[in-house]
């Protein structure tokens, strides 16, 4: 009987005690002296906003992002939750969810790294954003920014107008640019930058994050040294991280809007530019046929676009869809009526490999085109 009266006491002391921690772990993450996140839809949060007429911090962040822990005692400092309650609706959207990933999309939003601080007025409109050093300080002091018209984000395009060009200054008007989708204003910034920097000083650890993170434009001054320079980039940095940046950049360029009125010769230079990282050349031709055939279009040189689509054909083994798609290419889009006799041979190299029914009847459909464009 001693033995049952101890052992349900023990389980009632367990069971205390797991009670106990289990609050205490949601007291801990509660942490009622910090930002008082809502946990409602973004829509409700807004509402919020407009009935209480206070602008609307969004911490965008994900659960796996280590970074983004790391931020939570600081969120939860009850200096930042004083500043931020007084000031702001707050909330946290995790880019995982398609809700979040539909509201970005929505505000025509980037997110280039986690965790991103975005700072909306109560219609939805950015007036600022922030990446944070994790500390306090730097938290408040990005919400005293976001509240203030003449230092809040949304005024840096009018400060760049009116000739403001200081280092500091042009890299977060060049991340803002990434933020908001505005290529045109990256650009301008970073060649603005690139201008203020010596050559000596394009490869430092500075430079090389803003060519990590900022610069999209294969002509970019610095780019194009680094690109001349890459032994010098893979020593300090390594040969992959090197590669990848230099690639991204490349490929960016030659995808972007501009990238699509591009003349042929900037077009070739992305293609060598790509052989100069070590991209196997058959690899860089496949990347750069279509905007080159397309720059040839431009230019009202048809020959041209057919020698290197013809050549494309002969060096590889299309399958009938592909057959399909270089021949409607050259229906919709060629100047002329010069490449009718190649389109035709292609469209016949395709029914010669027995296609399904529909194939068939698209490869047809795509000769009777090619017939009246004679």
């Amino acid at each position: 009987m001693l033995y049952i009266v101890h052992q349900t006491l023990t389980l009632l002391f367990m069971k205390h005690i797991v009670l106990f921690l289990l609050f205490a772990q949601i007291a801990y993450a509660q942490k009622p002296g910090g930002i008082a996140f809502k946990t409602s839809p973004l829509a409700s949060v807004f509402q919020e906003a407009r009935r209480t007429g206070q602008p609307v911090f969004v911490e965008v962040y994900s659960p796996t992002c280590h970074v983004c822990e790391s931020f939570i005692p600081t969120l939860n400092d009850a200096r930042v939750g004083k500043f931020y309650n007084s000031k702001f609706v707050s909330t946290r959207a995790d880019i995982n969810l398609p809700s979040t990933r539909a509201f970005l999309d929505s505000r025509q939003l980037f997110v280039p790294s986690l965790p991103l601080f975005l700072y909306f007025d109560p219609q939805q409109n950015l007036v600022h954003f922030a990446m944070s050093n994790n500390s306090t300080d730097e938290v408040i002091r990005h919400g005293t920014n976001a509240l203030n018209p003449q230092t809040r984000s949304q005024t840096m395009k009018l400060r760049y107008q009116q000739g403001e060009r200081s280092g500091n200054f042009l890299i977060d008007y060049a991340m803002f640019g990434r933020v908001t989708k505005d290529t045109v204003a990256n650009m301008a910034a970073m060649n603005d930058y690139a201008k203020q920097q010596s050559a000596a000083t394009f490869a430092n650890q500075t430079n090389w994050l803003a060519l990590q993170k900022l610069v999209l434009d294969y002509e970019n001054p610095m780019f194009q040294y680094m690109l001349g320079h890459l032994d010098q980039y893979r020593k300090a940095y390594g040969a992959e991280p090197v590669k990848n940046v230099a690639e991204n950049i490349l490929m960016s360029s030659l995808y972007s809007g501009r990238g699509a009125k591009y003349p042929i010769n900037k077009i070739l230079e992305i293609r060598q530019g790509l052989a100069k990282l070590g991209i196997d050349s058959k690899v860089a031709a496949n990347r750069t046929l279509l905007p080159e055939v397309n720059a040839y279009f431009r230019a009202g040189q048809t020959a041209k676009a057919v020698e290197r689509m013809d050549g494309q054909v002969n060096s590889n083994q299309l399958t009938a869809p592909e057959y399909i798609y270089i021949s409607r290419l050259f229906n919709r889009n060629s100047p002329d009526a010069s490449d009718v006799p190649t389109v035709t041979k292609w469209i016949n190299k395709g029914l010669a490999l027995n296609p399904s029914p529909k194939e068939q009847a698209d490869l047809r459909a795509e000769l009777a085109t090619a017939n009246k464009r004679k």
